[in-house]
């Protein structure tokens, strides 16, 4: 089998490609010819195995042959001599031909311009790496002589109109955004003795860099301070209080009568007011008042549903049905305070006659039946029959369930226990409890004798 040669018709620079007899794998390196017979190549792993093919013998003479040449098809330049033009060219520069050939050791310098020309700027390499017309994408920066000083910054925000007096009460100057005394206002003291000598070792250099980030982080935040002012509208809002202020003492001067006050917003809205100023470094002022309006509403909503679940409870289904509803409740309402103004008055009456000598009276017909109608909201809850007359009248007036009531005594008197035996304890009363509630539920032990004030 003689050498194969593959050479491509339609690219005119394809190497020569050479392939082993044996195993027909193509020879990209070094390969092993034999001296005895005529064009046969091995590569060196057959070659070290021995290998033997028709009149080859394992034993013949044999020469090394250097078969990495040029992609680019020239055959006078190895592979070897291609890095090494490459890397003499990185190395030295383009251009620099003598020393680039003083690099490669085997060839001049102008056989190391030329090969570098013809196969790397003007062959196939160096027409699909370098375009033939570059495109110039350069942005003219140039200003106009009648233009601002400074045309590559532009202002990004609206200027607050006011007038000269205005702007020299508030030390604001607002076509630049500055003020008189800004935040910080020692911040480029930072910097103003800074100086790069060549004396500078690293250190002094690194040291000089804080400083300057430093500084720069300080002016950021200086800005940030400024955009909220801007954004949230505090600097009109000084303007506007200042203005309000001298119209008021004009009007007072004018006419004695009283201007109409604006309406104060509640104590909850100040107090989510002040809770939200955290959110202004995230939002704008805008986004704040829309986000402060629709926490309302959703406040507002939410006192909606719980009232239309409360009707739907006692039964109400329809909106035509609640204004009926809400009149036969108030009518229930008054006769609850009706009858809790007799009971009073009973009990005032018990105990006056509680001090007299005479013997105990059994009550009137008519009181026990407004006792029990005092207890009738709670009558037919479970736990009614194991509280006492007093622990009735006590649930009824807090509006609580008696199965409530006993889980909250024996969890009081479980605790009290454990603390007379020495054993730290804590009671931990429900979150929805009442506080008045809970005072008046350990009065009322405290006064039975279930547990002791310690």
């Amino acid at each position: 089998m003689g050498r194969f040669r593959v050479r491509k018709q339609k690219m005119a620079e394809t190497p020569t490609r050479f392939y082993c007899n044996y195993c027909q794998d193509e020879l990209k390196a070094f390969s092993v010819r034999c001296c005895e017979c005529t064009d046969f190549d091995l590569c060196l792993q057959c070659f070290s195995a021995g290998a033997e093919l028709g009149s080859h013998q394992r034993t013949h003479d044999y020469q090394i042959i250097d078969n990495a040449l040029l992609a680019c098809g020239d055959k006078e330049w190895s592979m070897s001599e291609e890095y090494l033009l490459l890397d003499a060219i990185e190395t030295f520069g383009f251009g620099n031909w003598a020393d680039v050939a003083s690099h490669i050791g085997s060839k001049s310098p102008t056989e190391a311009r030329e090969h570098y020309d013809s196969n790397y700027i003007h062959g196939n390499l160096g027409k699909a790496a370098v375009p033939e017309k570059p495109s110039f994408k350069v942005q003219d920066h140039t200003g106009p002589e009648d233009g601002p000083l400074s045309p590559s910054l532009r202002a990004t925000f609206t200027p607050v109109e006011m007038s000269l007096a205005d702007q020299q009460e508030l030390g604001y100057m607002p076509l630049r955004d500055d003020f008189e005394r800004e935040h910080d206002n020692e911040a480029e003291t930072l910097v103003s003795n800074l100086a790069v000598t060549n004396e500078d070792d690293d250190l002094d250099i690194t040291l000089k860099l804080i400083h300057v980030d430093v500084y720069t982080s300080r002016l950021k935040e200086r800005q940030r301070r400024k955009k909220i002012s801007r954004d949230f509208g505090i600097i009109t809002a000084a303007l506007s209080s200042t203005a309000s202020k001298t119209k008021d003492q004009k009007d007072q001067k004018s006419t004695a009568t009283p201007a109409v006050p604006k309406k104060k917003p509640s104590k909850e809205e100040t107090e989510l007011k002040e809770k939200m100023k955290a959110l202004a470094q995230f939002q704008t002022g805008k986004e704040q008042e829309e986000f402060f309006e629709n926490l309302q509403k959703e406040k507002e909503i939410r006192a909606r549903i719980k009232e239309l679940i409360k009707y739907r409870r006692n039964g109400i289904t329809k909106i035509e049905e609640i204004s009926e509803y809400d009149e036969a409740k108030s009518k229930r309402d008054k006769r609850k305070e009706g009858k809790k103004k007799i009971v009073d008055k009973s009990k005032r009456s018990a105990v006056i006659s509680a001090k007299k000598t005479e013997p105990k009276e059994e009550p009137k017909k008519d009181d026990r039946e407004i006792v029990e109608d005092e207890f009738q909201a709670i009558k037919a809850s479970p736990g009614f029959n194991y509280l006492s007359d007093r622990e009735k009248r006590l649930c009824s007036s807090m509006k609580m369930k008696p199965a409530r009531y006993i889980t909250l005594k024996t969890v009081i008197i479980r605790d009290h226990l454990m603390r007379r035996q020495g054993l730290p304890c804590k009671t931990r009363y429900p979150s929805n409890l009442d506080k008045s509630h809970r005072k008046r539920i350990t009065n009322y032990l405290t006064k039975s004798g279930w547990i002791k004030v310690s």
